[in-house]
């Protein structure tokens, strides 16, 4: 099984992949600043990477309510199921983003932002919550 993950945005699209073994890994953002265009390039690469389910973030309000962003989330996802006859999985999101710059560097998270670095690092946070969820470690038996 392979997955995409997606942290959307309004400019930039950040995106990972991943599979059953359960580890994420990101891949370049969408950056191109027509929607359309954006669009096509996510179809295109759910094609290339013949992905079977995505895992896209889902920024509900700290107070655990739906939002403007979360509702926009929710029409991607139905967008997205329609269009790829895919299963599309939304998953809680939040403080995702701020995980992500946490370790780059202040000086350079302008230029990071800009490059859809931080949301692809985002992305991959969010497919790894799910993949953590769905394929759990398995624990080694006990010695005794």
């Amino acid at each position: 099984m392979r997955f995409l993950g997606i942290d959307p945005g309004t400019k930039r699209l950040g995106l990972a992949r991943g599979d059953e073994l359960g580890l994420a890994s990101p891949l370049p953002a969408l950056v191109q600043a027509d929607v359309t265009e954006r669009w096509a390039a996510l179809l295109r690469c759910v094609r290339e990477q013949r992905i079977d389910e995505i895992v896209m973030g889902y920024p509900l309000n700290m107070d655990d309510s739906v939002g403007p962003k979360a509702k926009e989330s929710e029409q991607l996802a139905e967008r997205l199921r329609s269009e790829t006859k895919l299963p599309v999985h939304l998953v809680d999101e939040r403080l995702t983003s701020q995980a992500a710059e946490a370790t780059l560097p202040k000086e350079k998270l302008r230029e990071l932002r800009a490059s859809g670095i931080i949301d692809s690092r985002a992305a991959t946070l969010i497919l790894q919550d799910y993949l953590d969820q769905r394929f759990p470690p398995e624990l080694p038996e006990e010695p005794w």
